[in-house]
């Protein structure tokens, strides 16, 4: 028996968990439960990074404390992987006492080995990154690898010798040419290291929620060091039972999404080489789910909520869609329309009816026995299960589902061919539909990794018992009889499913619409009832209608530290293509709204001349972010 430990990254809980955290989860519980089925001693980690700046000013914009918002989120995460029925054996969270002794056990282990050493740092810093990047890099005072606002920063900073660590990464790859996959982001890696490694700062002053630097308070350590240490502290590292750390590690597979991957493939290795410890096996940098062409993002308004499509649809059809729908390594298009194709054709009528019209005749000609059959799949069968093994152990989901939805259209060709119906409760009748059934059987064990409901359920009402890929053979005897059982998948009708979205999001939009309030405005206020708003510029550099509306507009705006999205009852004045480029007073801690079924983080100051909008304008240039006092 192998041992296999794959993990998730750890989710940052300055939101809620959308579909690109699902996707990532899913792939992982799918590898997970693939290796337990093959035998395997199998360990899968996820969690949720708590630490850092962004959760900092997401739980002062809540008015709570950072543990608070953490504690608060946490829970959606958890109720959302149960709804998703993931595996994991562990959920790390970067606030327990036990990541704290494994991080701090690394540290001294790298300061023991001469690389740690204060300095003060001055450059261009993104905090939607939380990383800081060479001047050359930054393009519009954006950050180059998400366009984010940046900000120059001066401040004292422990660093990490990471530029000393160029040749033995470099060598490394060279060693491990499949450490990072699919092997297009190996070559990005490997270029990224080649034009020459910086030292790295890994502490930070000016926030305070995190893990204290040892024997010097102030600092802080910030998100990478902190959070990429998850993968050992959660299996023991650093506590007085290694026990699992010691069984584990290394892991075979880190999946994270390919936005994190430079951290993943160039500062966790080197930070491991400085401690003197193991380096994982493989990195896997997954696509993206995208929406409206862009990647999901709350700034964005592009956020595909998993919840409404597990609660109508189940979690195995959501699943099978998301690994199924697209290549691992590449991003995919998220569509409504798309996902009810997929329904239909795959889960509806290729495995739904080839179960239900099975099991049904095998019910009524042989009360549910399933003999030896004559063998005339059997080699079908395995040579593409050899083909299925050959796309897991290539971390190739699609793939691996392809080949069984090939085998599954065959045994529907089968059927066709020996037509059972026609001649009933013959030996050609039994010998096919007993082959077909031993066949089926094959098929559940399959798609288990995928969707454990409908291969349980599967496998249960042939009469079998469930085995594992270790131990599955082709002339398992029948332990009780079949039975037969409706469409695991009802077929969903296109034109009145879109027909009820549509209702649902009308009745949304009126729930949603703000209720006038008859109030009697006062006529003065004090300093401090002012002092309370908080008005920033804000620089528009994106703006759209909202649909059905031909009032409001729905924009980005720049706050110099962060992207917000503010919906603007001024599409009658203004179109989107003359406000992009603006820079406009905001309100900027006004309480978040939703206008028409889309959220709004903000207000924009407008004049009212005869009843028309006008929005107010800067005389001179002044930078996104300054505040308006």
């Amino acid at each position: 028996m192998g041992k296999f430990y794959i993990s998730t990254p750890i989710y940052y809980v300055n939101d809620n968990p959308h579909l690109g955290h699902a996707y990532c989860t899913i792939l992982a519980d799918f590898f997970a439960r693939y290796h337990r089925l093959m035998g395997d001693e199998t360990y899968f980690l996820t969690g949720t990074d708590e630490h850092g700046q962004k959760v900092q000013k997401t739980a002062e914009k809540e008015g709570i404390s950072p543990k608070e918002l953490a504690d608060k989120v946490v829970v959606r995460y958890k109720e959302l992987w149960k709804k998703l029925d993931i595996s994991h054996n562990d959920f790390i969270r970067t606030t327990e006492e036990r990541h704290t002794k494994g991080v701090l056990k690394i540290l001294r282990k790298m300061i023991e080995n001469g690389d740690i050493y204060k300095d003060s740092y001055e450059g261009p810093y993104c905090v939607s990154c939380e990383s800081f990047f060479p001047e050359k890099d930054i393009v519009d005072g954006k950050c180059p690898d998400f366009g984010h606002p940046v900000t120059v920063l001066k401040e004292e900073s422990y660093f990490f010798r990471l530029s000393k660590y160029q040749k033995s990464l470099l060598d490394f790859y060279s060693a491990n040419p499949d450490f990072v996959l699919p092997s297009s982001r190996m070559n990005e890696v490997r270029s990224f290291v080649e034009s020459g490694l910086k030292d790295l700062s890994i502490t930070r002053t000016s926030i305070h929620w995190g893990i204290n630097f040892p024997d010097d308070e102030k600092h802080v350590l910030y998100v990478w060091l902190d959070a990429l240490s998850n993968y050992i502290t959660a299996l023991g590292y650093g506590s007085e039972n290694e026990e699992l750390y010691n069984k584990f590690w290394p892991c075979d597979i880190h999946l994270i999404g390919k936005d994190i991957l430079r951290f993943h493939a160039v500062y966790w290795p080197a930070f491991l080489m400085s401690a003197g410890l193991p380096l994982p096996k493989h990195i896997f940098g997954h696509g993206w789910w995208m929406k409206d062409q862009s990647k999901m993002s709350k700034s964005l308004g592009n956020i595909v909520d998993p919840n409404p499509f597990v609660d109508e649809f189940s979690s195995d059809v959501l699943r099978y869609f998301l690994l199924r729908e697209k290549p691992i390594g590449t991003d995919g298009s998220f569509s409504d329309e798309g996902f009810i194709d997929r329904l239909n054709a795959d889960l509806a009528n290729d495995l739904g009816n080839l179960t239900s019209r099975l099991l049904a005749l095998l019910d009524q000609q042989f009360q549910g026995r399933v003999t030896e059959g004559d063998g005339s799949l059997k080699e079908m069968a395995l040579k593409q299960l050899d083909d299925y093994y050959k796309a897991m152990e290539n971390f190739a989901p699609k793939e691996a589902l392809e080949i069984v939805w090939a085998f599954i259209s065959s045994l529907n060709k089968f059927l066709v061919a020996r037509e059972p119906w026609a001649k009933p409760k013959t030996k050609d009748s039994e010998t096919a539909l007993s082959e077909a059934a031993r066949a089926l059987r094959l098929v559940s064990l399959q798609i288990a990794p995928a969707m454990p409901h409908a291969a349980g359920t599967i496998i249960k009402s042939l009469g079998f018992t469930p085995v594992s890929f270790k131990n599955f053979k082709w002339d398992d005897q029948q332990e009780t009889r079949a039975y037969r059982i409706s469409n695991l998948f009802p077929r969903v009708d296109k034109k009145e499913y879109f027909k009820e979205l549509e209702s649902k999001k009308e009745k949304a939009m009126e729930t949603e619409k703000p209720q006038e309030e008859k109030r009697e405005e006062p006529k003065t206020v004090s300093i401090d009832y002012f002092r309370a708003v908080e008005l920033k510029a804000g620089k528009i550099i994106h703006a759209e209608r909202v649909p059905k509306s031909n009032k409001l507009v729905k924009l980005i705006v720049d706050f110099g530290t962060e992207n917000r999205q503010i919906v603007a009852g001024i599409g009658k004045k203004y179109s989107p293509e003359e406000l992009v480029g603006r820079t406009c007073p905001f309100v900027y801690n006004l309480e978040p709204a939703k206008l028409m079924g889309v959220e709004s983080n903000g207000m924009i100051l407008a004049g009212n001349i005869d009843g028309e909008p006008v929005i107010l304008q800067f005389l001179e240039d002044v930078p996104p972010g300054s505040k308006i006092t």
